[in-house]
């Protein structure tokens, strides 16, 4: 017989043997269909680097809204970290004040200064290095360090010790994210003691370690009649200043744009997240709005330390800095310094 039943049969041997190669072509076929596809998203999403030359893009014209949007945040990718004044430039003139000798109301302030911002002159002073509380003035350092350590769209997660801080605060919340801008506005309007315990452990890793780091500054900045024991200033035992120093400090932090940018600034609406949705920060400095030319800078209060105000003017080119510590009469005692600057500029 040609065949018996143990002899294989041919063709079912040669159509098992096409099924596996059958399999691998339609596993292949799928596999270069996946990398085309891949390749094509790749391509639309710009991660395919081309290898021939694009077609020219057509200029589209940008509002001026717009451009100004973008300088804008092209500045804000910058920290603020140079110094305003080179290393070793005396912040204020060693010099009789100018106007000592003229006439001037009488100022109800025991101790204040008026400078002229611009050239660095004491014009007038009284009391100048005589050491007190400053309240609240105290962040016009913390504000200071701030910019110039930390960029201000950077997003911050608030520290479960800042809501415990006393008295003046906007009301943080532990572990909700804030962007150091906002903290700016609330330090520097509102003057919330909570903002400036966050941005000073933001800055510095702690408190104490960004107390270390307002001394060196205020030494840096030949601040002698100067010793920081708060960041805010809501403690008065051994945080001091005097209206030289003060005055000092103000014409160093306003030659900062950005500073002088919140200052500047009588209310601010400010988005949040929820549940809070929005802020509205108010200045407290009075002469916002009411005193023409006025761009800062800072109030403060506490028991000890009285009616402190260091404030900032600008008029025809020149910019006057006035500070009165202790003050029964802080708007009026600056208004007249001012007053008096200006008709004697």
């Amino acid at each position: 017989m040609p065949y018996s039943v143990l002899q294989p049969v041919q063709r079912r041997r040669r159509s098992r043997s096409k099924r596996p190669l059958l399999l691998l072509a339609v596993a292949l076929l799928a596999a270069a269909g996946s990398f085309a596809a891949t390749q094509h998203w790749a391509f639309a999403h710009g991660k395919f680097r081309r290898t021939h030359q694009s077609a020219p893009l057509t200029p589209r014209r940008v509002s001026a809204g717009s451009l100004e949007r973008l300088r804008a945040a092209a500045s804000e990718q910058q920290v603020a970290t140079r110094a305003p004044f080179a290393p070793g430039t005396r912040l204020l003139v060693p010099a009789a004040p100018r106007l000592e000798h003229a006439g001037l109301r009488p100022i109800t302030a025991p101790a204040a200064i008026l400078v002229n911002a611009d050239t660095g002159a004491v014009l007038w002073a009284k009391r100048p290095h005589e050491r007190r509380p400053i309240a609240s003035t105290t962040k016009i350092m913390t504000g200071v360090l701030a910019l110039e350590h930390l960029p201000l769209g950077k997003v911050l997660r608030i520290n479960p010790l800042v809501t415990r801080v006393a008295l003046n605060r906007e009301g943080l919340r532990a572990h909700e994210r804030v962007a150091v801008r906002k903290l700016m506005d609330g330090l520097l309007l509102f003057s919330g003691n909570d903002d400036a315990l966050e941005l000073a452990i933001a800055t510095a890793g702690s408190r104490g370690a960004f107390l270390r780091l307002m001394n060196e500054k205020a030494a840096e900045l030949d601040l002698h009649d100067t010793h920081y024991t708060s960041p805010s200033g809501v403690v008065d035992r051994g945080n001091y200043s005097s209206a030289y120093d003060l005055g000092a400090l103000a014409r160093y932090a306003m030659a900062i744009p950005r500073f002088r940018a919140f200052t500047r600034t009588h209310i601010a609406h400010v988005k949040w997240a929820k549940p809070t949705y929005a802020k509205t920060y108010v200045n407290k400095n009075l002469l916002l709005g009411t005193y023409r030319g006025a761009d800062g800078v800072k109030t403060g209060w506490t028991t000890i330390a009285g009616h402190c105000l260091v404030a900032s003017a600008r008029r025809g080119g020149t910019r006057l800095i006035a500070v009165v510590l202790h003050s029964p009469n802080p708007y009026g005692d600056a208004r007249r310094l001012l007053n008096f600057g200006f008709a004697n500029s």
